[in-house]
C-alpha cells in the first residue's frame, strides 16, 4: 500500500482505499473449484493429482535420480523412468484439467506450461547424453575380449572402466582415450623407495620384487605409449615436439571433458530449484496472483523469499555432513583446492546485491523522483552487494596471506622466533566469516521494522524479519563454539546451532513469501488474519522440507557407504 495514514497502521481493512490503488480481484481456477456454487463445474482434484505427480517426479524420483549416479548405481535409469512416468502422468492430470476448465489466467497459465515443458525437455537432452554415453560403453563391450554378463553390467551399466583396479592405482592416469597410458612418475619412484625399506622377510621381499618388476613393466610400456620409443634418453627434437604436443591435447580434452562434466551436474541439480519455482508459479497461477498492479511486489515477495528458504535449506544440509568433502560441513576438508562454504555465500551475496540494486526502479519513469521505499530497499542491495565483496576478500587465500604479512615485518629474524609463535594457529583450520550472517541479520532487523499500511502486515514482517534476525545471531553462536574448539576430523561436526540457524532461516523465507501484499489482504478478508496460524503452517512445511532434506542426504550416503563397502570387499579379495 502507498498510503502511510501519518505514521499509524490500520487495524481494520479499508476496502476504498484498496481500490484506489488495485483493481478489483477476478475470479481464479482456485475460486471456480472450490467457491462455485455449481458443483458440476469443480475439478479440483485433477489439479491436486497434477501437483502430486509433478512433485513426486522433481522431489523424489529426479534427487533419487541424482544420488544414484553419484554412486554409478544400476538402480539410476529405474529413476529416471520413474520420473518421465509421473511427469507424464502430472501433464495428463494438467491437460485433461484445462479441457473440461475455461480459462481463467491466460498470461500465468501460459508461462507456467511452457516453462514446465522447457525443463522437462532439458531433463530429456540430460537423458540423451546418457544414451549417447550407454552405447559408446556398449561398443566399447562389443570389442573387448569378455563377453561375459558380469563384463556387460560392469562397463555398460556401471560405467566402470577396463583397467579400473587396484593394482593400477598410483601406477597410471586414466585419460579420456582408452589407448594411452600415462605413467605417474613421482608414484613410481614413491613406491620403489618404500619398497627398499620393506623388511627382510621373504615374503615382502618376494612381494617387492613382483611389484619392481611390475613397476619397470609399465613404465616401459608408458614409454612406448606416449613418447613411442623405448628409451626417453633417444627422442629427437622432432618427437619430443609431438610428445609435447600430444600432451597439450590431451591436458586440452581433459579440461573440456571436465567443463562438460561440471555443466552437466550443475544443469542436473539446477533443476531441483526449478520445480521449486514451478511449484510457485503452479500455486500462483491456480490462485490467480501475482496480477495487474500487485505483480512487482509480488516477484519481489517469492524471489527473495525463495531466495532465503533454499539458503536455509543448503545450510540444513551443511549440517547433515552435505558437502563434507569440501570442507562445507563444519569440518576439515579432506583435500585441498576448495573454495570455503563462507566465499560461496559471500559470492551469491555480491551477486544478489549487484542484480537488485538495479531492480528497485522497475515501473518508476524516467525523472521520477527516488520513494522512501525504493531508498531503503536499494540501501539493503548495496549493502548486499559491498559486504559480500568483504566476504569473499576474507575468504581469499591471498588476501590473509598479505593481511598476516605485518606481523613479520617488524621481525629482523623471523627463525629466531619460537616455532609456536610463527605456526598457524588452531582457529586458521575454519573459517570464521561473519559477514553473511551480518548481511542477513540487518535484513531481518530492518524489515521487521518496516512500516505497512495494516497492523497485521506489520506483525507478518515483524515476524520473519526476526526470525532471520534469529538465524545470524545462532549463526554467529556456531563461530564462537567453533572458534572455541575448531574443526580436528574431516567428519562433520554438526554444532546444533547451525542446525537452528538453517531451521529460522528456511522457515523465516517462507514467512517473507507469506507476507505479500495480496496473501495479507485476502486473509484479512476472509477472518484468517492470524499470526499464530501463519507461523505454525510456516513451521510445518518447514519441518517437512527437512525431513526430505534428510531423506536425500541420507539416501546419497547410504548409496556411498554401500557402495564403499563394495569396493573394499572386492579389493580384499
Amino acid at each position: 500500500m502507498h498510503h502511510k495514514h501519518k505514521g499509524v497502521s490500520l487495524a481494520e481493512l479499508n476496502e476504498t482505499e484498496v481500490a484506489m490503488w488495485h483493481s478489483p480481484t477476478p475470479p481464479s481456477y482456485y475460486t471456480l473449484d472450490f467457491d462455485d456454487e455449481d458443483h458440476e463445474s469443480r475439478h479440483g482434484t485433477l489439479m491436486i493429482m497434477h501437483g502430486i505427480f509433478m512433485s513426486l517426479a522433481f522431489f523424489v524420483s529426479l534427487p533419487a535420480g541424482i544420488a544414484l549416479r553419484s554412486v554409478k548405481h544400476a538402480a539410476h535409469g529405474l529413476a529416471t523412468l520413474s520420473f518421465y512416468g509421473f511427469c507424464a502422468l502430472g501433464c495428463a492430470s494438467s491437460g485433461l484439467y484445462r479441457k473440461l476448465t475455461p480459462n481463467m489466467c491466460v498470461n500465468h497459465d501460459a508461462a507456467h506450461r511452457s516453462q514446465g515443458y522447457f525443463f522437462i525437455l532439458v531433463t530429456i537432452a540430460l537423458s540423451a547424453l546418457d544414451i549417447v554415453a550407454a552405447i559408446q560403453r556398449f561398443i566399447i563391450y562389443i570389442r573387448s575380449a569378455d563377453k561375459s554378463f558380469k563384463s556387460f553390467w560392469r562397463i555398460v551399466v556401471k560405467s566402470e572402466s577396463e583397467r579400473s583396479g587396484p593394482e593400477y592405482e598410483g601406477l597410471i592416469e586414466d585419460t579420456e582415450d582408452a589407448s594411452n597410458i600415462k605413467l605417474s612418475r613421482d608414484s613410481v619412484e614413491l613406491q620403489e623407495v618404500n619398497l627398499g625399506e620393506v623388511s627382510e622377510d621373504s615374503h615382502t621381499q618376494q612381494w617387492a620384487n613382483s611389484m619392481r618388476q611390475h613397476q619397470r613393466q609399465y613404465s616401459t610400456m608408458s614409454e612406448r605409449t606416449v613418447f613411442d620409443v623405448h628409451s626417453p634418453t633417444n627422442l629427437s627434437d622432432d618427437t619430443l615436439e609431438d610428445s609435447k604436443l600430444h600432451r597439450k591435447l590431451l591436458k586440452r580434452r581433459g579440461l573440456l571433458s571436465r567443463i562438460g562434466q561440471a555443466a552437466f551436474l550443475l544443469t542436473e541439480r539446477s533443476l531441483v530449484l526449478a520445480g521449486f519455482a514451478e511449484v510457485l508459479i503452479g500455486i500462483v497461477t491456480y490462485t490467480g496472483g501475482c496480477r495487474g498492479s500487485y505483480v512487482n511486489g509480488c516477484l519481489a515477495h517469492l524471489i527473495k523469499g525463495g531466495i532465503f528458504w533454499s539458503y536455509g535449506l543448503f545450510s540444513f544440509g551443511r549440517f547433515l555432513g552435505a558437502f563434507a568433502d569440501r570442507g562445507w560441513a563444519w569440518n576439515i576438508a579432506p583435500s585441498e583446492g576448495f573454495n570455503t562454504a563462507e566465499f560461496v555465500e559471500s559470492f551469491l551475496i555480491f551477486f544478489y546485491g549487484v542484480t537488485n540494486t538495479w531492480m528497485e526502479r522497475f515501473g518508476a519513469k524516467a525523472g521520477d523522483p527516488f520513494t522512501t521505499k525504493q531508498i531503503q530497499h536499494i540501501s539493503i542491495a548495496v549493502m548486499f552487494c559491498f559486504a559480500g565483496l568483504v566476504g569473499m576478500g576474507i575468504e581469499s587465500k591471498s588476501v590473509r596471506k598479505w593481511l598476516a604479512a605485518s606481523a613479520f615485518a617488524t621481525l629482523a629474524h623471523p627463525s629466531e622466533m619460537p616455532r609456536e609463535a610463527v605456526e598457524e594457529p588452531p582457529s586458521y583450520r575454519g573459517s570464521f566469516n561473519p559477514f553473511p550472517a551480518l548481511v542477513i541479520g540487518v535484513t531481518g532487523a530492518a524489515m521487521a521494522a518496516h512500516f505497512q499500511t495494516y497492523v497485521f502486515q506489520v506483525q507478518i514482517h515483524s515476524l520473519w524479519g526476526n526470525l532471520l534476525v534469529g538465524a545470524a545471531v545462532l549463526r554467529c553462536l556456531t563461530y564462537f563454539l567453533l572458534w572455541l574448539g575448531p574443526p580436528k576430523s574431516i567428519l562433520p561436526s554438526r554444532p546444533p546451532t547451525e542446525a537452528l540457524s538453517s531451521f529460522f532461516l528456511a522457515c523465516g523465507g517462507l514467512v517473507f513469501m507469506f507476507s505479500t501484499e495480496e496473501v495479507t489482504l485476502a486473509a484479512m478478508r476472509r477472518g484468517r488474519d492470524d499470526v499464530m496460524m501463519f507461523l505454525n503452517v510456516a513451521v510445518a512445511i518447514t519441518c517437512l522440507a527437512c525431513c526430505w532434506t534428510l531423506g536425500i542426504v541420507g539416501f546419497k550416503g547410504w548409496l556411498k557407504s554401500r557402495s564403499q563397502t563394495t569396493v573394499t570387499f572386492r579389493n580384499a579379495a
